[in-house]
């Protein structure tokens, strides 16, 4: 425009109107010459008017844009060299070449020129890889900057952000958050006390929650008996976990003096800005801190991740309707906010872990989630080997078993990995999965032993049931009802039962008949559950070998051994423990063989009188006090043999 206007383009026109008026004026003086005389000098009066009001609009203007111009430079220097954003000029070599003062101000430094870029700080070197990006706030001292670097120019912008920052951190601080504290075994503890005792035990539970609240700011409130409302802010919660919600540790020290198993349960909602999905998140939490044993605190956040705190105490395990009613609905919160659910057994799974899977993956269909269970076809053999062709005619069920290699490229962040009738990642099918995924739940009738899933976020273990099938089949009793299992699905549960308690023999309780009851309810064919645990003459005839070679001690110890470079597998061991166990003045059994891994796998029984779990524990492995098995990375049958005589002689002579 500036250019365009000093050209003076409109004197084009006004020089054709005076040609066209002076023209106009010599053909009026032809025929009237007084008229064209009044013409000519009104038109040179207009014109010179004209002419003359240009030339000052072009003076005028001309003068505004120089004035203009001079400002503009001069808040252009102003903005560059005193308004409150950092500017830096760097070279090829990340040396500065130019700062403005207010870069000299936040780095206290008069001269910066010449320096190396990098030793301002080190964040710049993550700063000059990137092209024209935004970094992550820059820290220089109490101040925070938002980074901007050019790479075509070399340019880095500074701009600070310190009182956004602040107000954000303030917002988030100030950001509510609902707990619901729960008294463990608040009811069972009650029933056994009179009126006087369970006041003065309120009233010191009451005390010491309340006077929690206040030293901590936070607005404490009785609801039921045995449970608290809290509310606060993420600031306090902030606090809370420094501290690791020390009111735990404080609540079972001062019980534990007077002799109360008493403990607290701290289902914690954060993150939100509804106080609906607040409590919801609290209740959620809670519900996860009951199924993982009680004793501690679980914080959990919209999007699903959760923290634990506490848990220092050994849950009191109960087979009640309660628990498993508590842990149904917790199972089906996670497999809700998740994508996809995969399941997953022990290497060379049994009855009872497929059993249990597939259990599982009918509860993630029933909660509208897909789920996969993963195998490895190739350590499937006996009775698994039948079921699976059996399961090939259910294209549905079938299209969901998945081997590892298959499993592990389809795991999201939202995935919910379940593992089922073992705890101990070496055990498991694929621990790939466990590293992939951060969601795992463990649901298992295995005694705990000193390896363990790690950041499980929920655990259902009860020693006493009698396998992991009767555990999932109580589970599913709580899921919704839209749909009700396949003649197939309860087979298999109730097979996994049938295995476990060898017929309903050992360790059946009465929840094991009401879960077989439930199955066969609901389809189970036990005629098919026969025809799928038949062996072969081959297999009898091994077993025979094996039981041919069995030592007994004085001590009524049994032990069995395999031939050196034969395979047997793992069933056939265990078969092989169970019949030794029958057997006149036996108390215990233990059968060593090779195992198909190259392994010496050792499967152990009793009868009570020795705890077969720790001989087994000492060797590596686990399992129940009268059911363990472990395996040994030796050469030899025979070597396996001494090792576990050795630590044999060790329990018996140690009362163990």
């Amino acid at each position: 425009m500036t250019s365009f206007f000093r050209q003076r383009a409109i004197r084009y026109p006004l020089t054709v109107l005076s040609f066209l008026g002076v023209l106009a004026a010599i053909l009026l003086f032809m025929t009237n010459f007084w008229a064209a005389l009044i013409f000519f000098v009104l038109f040179v009066i207009a014109l010179g008017f004209a002419w003359r009001i240009e030339e000052q609009t072009y003076v005028e203007t001309e003068k505004h844009i120089e004035t203009l111009s001079f400002r503009m430079k001069k808040v252009g220097e102003e903005a560059l060299l005193q308004l409150p954003i950092g500017i830096i000029l760097i070279n090829e070599k990340n040396l500065i070449d130019w700062v403005n003062p207010y870069v000299s101000k936040i780095f206290e430094s008069e001269s910066l020129i010449g320096e190396e870029l990098f030793s301002l700080t080190e964040q710049f070197h993550s700063i000059v890889k990137g092209e024209d990006l935004e970094t992550e706030n820059l820290k220089v001292g109490d101040r925070t900057f938002k980074v901007i670097y050019k790479t075509e120019e070399k340019l880095i912008y500074l701009f600070d952000i310190t009182e956004r920052v602040g107000m954000k951190k303030l917002y988030f601080a100030d950001r509510t958050v609902i707990a619901i504290i729960l008294i463990d075994n608040y009811d069972e503890l009650a029933q056994a006390m009179d009126d006087q005792t369970r006041s003065q035990l309120n009233s010191l539970v009451t005390s010491h929650i309340n006077k929690w609240g206040t030293e901590n700011g936070i607005f404490v409130k009785r609801i039921a008996s045995d449970r608290f409302l809290a509310v606060f802010n993420e600031e306090i919660l902030s606090g809370l976990e420094k501290t690791r919600f020390a009111i735990l540790d404080d609540i079972r020290e001062t019980k534990a003096k007077q002799s109360t198993a008493l403990t607290l349960s701290i289902g914690v909602g954060t993150g939100s800005t509804s106080l609906n999905e607040l409590g919801e998140l609290a209740q959620s939490s809670l519900d996860l801190v009951l199924g993982r044993g009680g004793d501690q605190v679980a914080i959990k956040q919209p999007d699903g991740k959760v923290k634990f705190y506490g848990g220092k105490t050994n849950p009191v395990e109960k087979r009640t309707r309660v628990r498993a009613r508590v842990i149904s609905h917790a199972l089906r919160d996670l497999i809700k906010s998740s994508d996809k659910v995969f399941i997953m057994g022990h290497k060379v799974p049994d009855m009872d872990s497929i059993g249990a899977a597939i259990g599982v993956r009918k509860m993630a269909k029933l909660n509208g989630v897909e789920g996969y269970i993963v195998v490895n076809y190739d350590e499937l053999d006996g009775s698994v080997s039948r079921l699976m062709q059996e399961i090939k005619q259910d294209t549905d069920l079938y299209s969901k078993f998945i081997e590892p290699e298959v499993a592990l490229p389809l795991i999201t962040e939202r995935s919910l990995v379940i593992v089922v009738d073992t705890h101990k990642p070496s055990l498991v099918a694929d621990d790939r999965l466990l590293d992939k995924s951060e969601k795992v739940v463990v649901i298992d009738h295995h005694r705990r032993g000193e390896e363990f899933i790690n950041n499980s976020m929920l655990v259902y273990m009860e020693p006493y049931a009698s396998s992991t099938a009767e555990l999932v089949t109580e589970l599913l009793e709580y899921q919704p009802k839209h749909e009700k299992l396949t003649m197939l699905e309860a087979t298999t549960l109730l097979a996994g039962i049938i295995v476990d308690t060898k017929s309903f023999t050992l360790r059946t309780g009465a929840r094991t008949f009401e879960a077989a009851s439930y199955l066969r309810t609901n389809g189970a064919d036990t005629i098919l559950v026969q025809r799928l645990l038949k062996e072969d003459i081959d297999t009898y005839v091994k077993r025979a070998k094996i039981i041919e070679t069995v030592e007994l001690t004085e001590e009524g110890v049994a032990i069995a051994k395999g031939a050196d470079h034969i395979v047997y597998n793992s069933v056939l061991i265990a078969q092989t423990a169970d019949i030794l166990l029958t057997m006149k003045d036996v108390t215990a059994s233990f059968v060593i063989a090779e195992r198909a891994d190259g392994k010496i796998g050792i499967s152990a029984r009793s009868l009570g009188e020795l705890n077969v779990q720790l001989v087994m524990e000492e060797l590596g492995g686990g399992g129940h006090l009268t059911n363990a098995a472990c395996q040994l990375d030796v050469d030899t049958v025979a070597e396996a043999e001494e090792i576990l005589k050795s630590v044999i002689q060790t329990k018996i002579e140690g009362g163990n």
